[in-house]
């Protein structure tokens, strides 16, 4: 497998901004499936900031993993913004890592609804404790979802913690 130039970029300047800063990121994937983690650890030394990552395909996963709460999935799904941030918030807590990111979506084709269309992705963001969370349709195949949703994991922790420095 090869990481897509951009996304190595991405994932470079992240691992920069982690090292700075001198901490530790996890991921929690479901959709992208280890991509975001991949992609950060195809970047040399990124074992200084890089620990562990969970792959939470199923909702038992996420339940047992991440401890994401049953209610939760149960009245929002598991492509919403409660879970991803659930999954964000047990993933920094399991790795005791400073940052986390998490992704849930419906890359296709199939599984999408009318209020969770294929492309549907949500993503949770936990940073010391802090939590923020972001939902996007995202256009294009599988695989195009897939990777659109990475990189835009990976910029979206770099702006967070670009806006934490100033």
């Amino acid at each position: 497998m090869t990481v897509a130039a951009d996304s190595l970029q991405l994932a470079t300047e992240l691992g920069q901004l982690l090292l700075r800063k001198k901490w530790t990121i996890t991921t929690a994937e479901s959709c992208t499936g280890g991509g975001i983690a991949y992609c950060l650890t195809a970047v040399p030394g990124s074992s200084a900031y890089v620990d562990r990552g969970f792959i939470t395909y199923s909702n038992k996963a996420k339940q047992q993993l991440l401890a994401v709460r049953s209610a939760t999935l149960l009245q929002f799904g598991a492509v919403s913004e409660e879970t991803v941030r659930e999954m964000a918030e047990g993933a920094a807590k399991a790795a005791n890592a400073d940052m986390a990111i998490a992704v849930s979506g419906i890359a296709g084709p199939d599984g999408g609804s009318v209020y969770k269309p294929v492309g549907t992705v949500c993503f949770g963001f936990c940073i010391n404790g802090q939590v923020a969370s972001s939902r996007l349709v995202l256009a294009g195949d599988r695989q195009q979802v897939r990777q659109q949703a990475i990189d835009y994991a990976l910029k979206q922790s770099i702006e967070l913690l670009t806006a934490l420095a100033n």
